[in-house]
Order: structure tokens, then C-alpha cells, then sequence
């Protein structure tokens, strides 16, 4: 069974969201990978680009080193979770019926297709990974529920709610689904199925659909 990825964002962080939705990842019933967003690590690469002088390049390696900063720390909040570094490592986590919490920096620093930008976050790198992956599904976990409002992954981007280069990291044959803390209210643990709302590829998708 291939595993759902999970972009768990790093705006949850200090929140109580933040472990509510640890705990209830955790209680998957089915295999499934955690990518951390940047959270503080990340916001403050931002704040100190300028005053520090570093380069773009030197940002991006230091925003992907903020997410595996990010992730040791959720790691440690709930046993069934075990930080991975390689898609080998996943599998390892996966086969012993852990949970895998994925440290980017050896996968994607220097990766050719991944660029250099602010544009791209760890929303487009969970893309990323659930290509790698061959993933059906693609969950961003956000702290905002302003996601309801659009029905395409565009939408989403354009709304700066997802990156801008979402869209097109995103393999045509995986399925975005976001969720937000209006969703957690809703779920009982164990989870068996992939909690949020599902966003189209096009407006005529949702159309076809609706009829």
C-alpha cells in the first residue's frame, strides 16, 4: 500500500494543533509520511537574510535545514514517530510499522529539479517527495481553514495558502487534500482515511463532478 504524505506546516507550531494533530497522525491506520514545514527555523532564514547578507542559494539550503529542524522536533513528541533521511530509510520506518518523519536536507539540497526560490516551500517539497513516492495522495495540514473557500490547487497558490510552485510540483497523478483546525474537531482517533478537503486540478473537474 503506498503511504499518504503528510505536510504537517510549520505554522502549527506553539500551537496546540500542533500536537493534536501529532497524536492523530500517529494513529493512522494505514502507512503514511510526515514532511515538517519550516516553522520558526524557517521565518527566521527570512529575518536574517538581510541584515546578514547571505545569498539566495545560501537561504534556500538554510529554509531546507530549517525543516529538518523542524522535524526532529516533532519527531520526539510521540513514540511511533522515527525521523528518516532516504526514501530507504522511509521504507525501513514503514516496514516496522513506525511512522516516518522525513529530514529533507539529504534528498533535496542540490537536487536538480528543485529550485532555488522562495516561491517553493515544503508544500512543493512534499510534492516532491510524493512523486518520489509514487503517492496517490498529497495532505497539507494548515493553520488556517481559508483553504475552503477555493476548489483548485491554482486557487490555493494564488491565494499564497499553498507556494506558488505547488502546482507544478504536484504529479498529475497524485491527489491534494487540505486540512485545516476546523477539521481536527471533526476526527476520532484511530484515522482511518485522509481527513480535508480534496482540491481539483481544474474548475471543469469540479464541474464534471457536480453533474
Amino acid at each position: 500500500m503506498k503511504p499518504l504524505v503528510v505536510k504537517l506546516g510549520g505554522s502549527t507550531a506553539g500551537h496546540a494543533e500542533m500536537q493534536r494533530w501529532i497524536d492523530l497522525l500517529a494513529s493512522a491506520t494505514f502507512p503514511l509520511v510526515i514532511v515538517p514545514g519550516g516553522g520558526p527555523f524557517a521565518d527566521q532564514v527570512r529575518i536574517s537574510q538581510k541584515p546578514l547578507a547571505y545569498s539566495g542559494d545560501a537561504a534556500h539550503a538554510m529554509a531546507i535545514l530549517a525543516m529538518d529542524q523542524f522535524g526532529i522536533a516533532i519527531a520526539e513528541r510521540h513514540p511511533r514517530l522515527q525521523v528518516a533521511r532516504s526514501l530507504a530509510q522511509i521504507d525501513e520506518v514503514l516496514d516496522a510499522g513506525s511512522i516516518p518523519v522525513w529530514l529533507p536536507s539529504s534528498m533535496a539540497l542540490g537536487a536538480p529539479d528543485i529550485p532555488c526560490s522562495w516561491d517553493l516551500t515544503s508544500d512543493s517539497l512534499s510534492a516532491w517527495l510524493a512523486r518520489l513516492l509514487a503517492a496517490d495522495d498529497l495532505l497539507l495540514v494548515k493553520q488556517t481553514d481559508e483553504y475552503v473557500h477555493y476548489a483548485t490547487v491554482r486557487e490555493l497558490a494564488g491565494a499564497g495558502i499553498a507556494d506558488r510552485m505547488l502546482p507544478d510540483m504536484l504529479d498529475e497523478a497524485t491527489n491534494l487534500h487540505v486540512a485545516g483546525p476546523h477539521v481536527l474537531d471533526k476526527l476520532l482517533l484511530p484515522l482511518d482515511s485522509v481527513p480535508g478537503r480534496r482540491m481539483f486540478r481544474h474548475r471543469h473537474v469540479e464541474a464534471m463532478g457536480a453533474q
